[in-house]
């Protein structure tokens, strides 16, 4: 695919995933005005609560020197003009599984088999391995089944919980905030935002804490 190619697919990808995480979140709203009021209230304390602690966890930090660890391997392998298969498997599979989709996804996909957010990964994931096949060769490709493990793992720990989080009506609250979370990315991929999204991950754990503790 030529630059321009990929480029609209970009942002159509954008645009799909702005739909998804509008679509999530509205679709999760439930019950009456003052138990809406109520759910978006909390999804809000729930971010607030997950950015601190992801900056307590430095996880966006981690997440930027992943990315410039990557980085400096793309204009290695680009200076000297070779193909490492080692370099390629472990450079796609580290960018691949530490984006932030990776984790929002397989636990959307696990506790109400919303995959939608996987599917948009799938295909950045896909637009990302064209680039890089190119630089790094068939290394790349490989990179798939630690991916598939990772994202699996994540989501049958997910389902594992699914029983608790129904019987206690919870599985509202982690879409909500996963439909926002997903929004965000929607916004980066456009290029309309800069968001610390890493730093907001955690909000999907606090989400069905809060609405617990907090009962309608």
């Amino acid at each position: 695919m030529s630059a321009a190619q990929q480029q609209a697919l970009k942002t159509i990808v954008g645009l799909v995933a702005m739909f998804v995480g509008v679509y999530l979140t509205w679709t999760n709203l439930e019950g009456g005005l003052p138990n809406v009021g109520r759910q978006l209230l909390i999804a809000v304390l729930a971010l607030t609560l997950g950015r601190l602690t992801g900056r307590l966890l430095r996880i966006q930090k981690g997440l930027n020197r992943i990315g410039q660890y990557a980085k400096q391997k793309l204009s290695t392998a680009t200076a000297r003009q070779s193909h490492d298969f080692n370099d390629a498997f472990l450079t796609c599979t580290v960018l691949f599984c530490f984006a932030p989709l990776a984790v929002i996804g397989p636990i959307l996909d696990g506790i109400s088999a919303k995959w939608e957010p996987l599917g948009v990964k799938a295909v950045m994931d896909a637009l990302g391995a064209m680039s890089f096949a190119a630089m790094l060769g068939r290394g790349v490709l490989l990179s798939a089944l630690p991916v598939l493990a990772w994202q699996g793992t994540i989501a049958l720990g997910a389902r594992a919980l699914m029983p608790f989080l129904h019987d206690h009506n919870l599985i509202s609250s982690v879409n909500v905030i996963g439909g926002l979370l997903v929004f965000c990315v929607a916004l980066i991929i456009l290029e309309l935002k800069r968001i610390e999204l890493g730093d907001y991950l955690p909000s999907i754990l606090f989400a069905p804490l809060l609405s617990y503790f907090w009962k309608g």
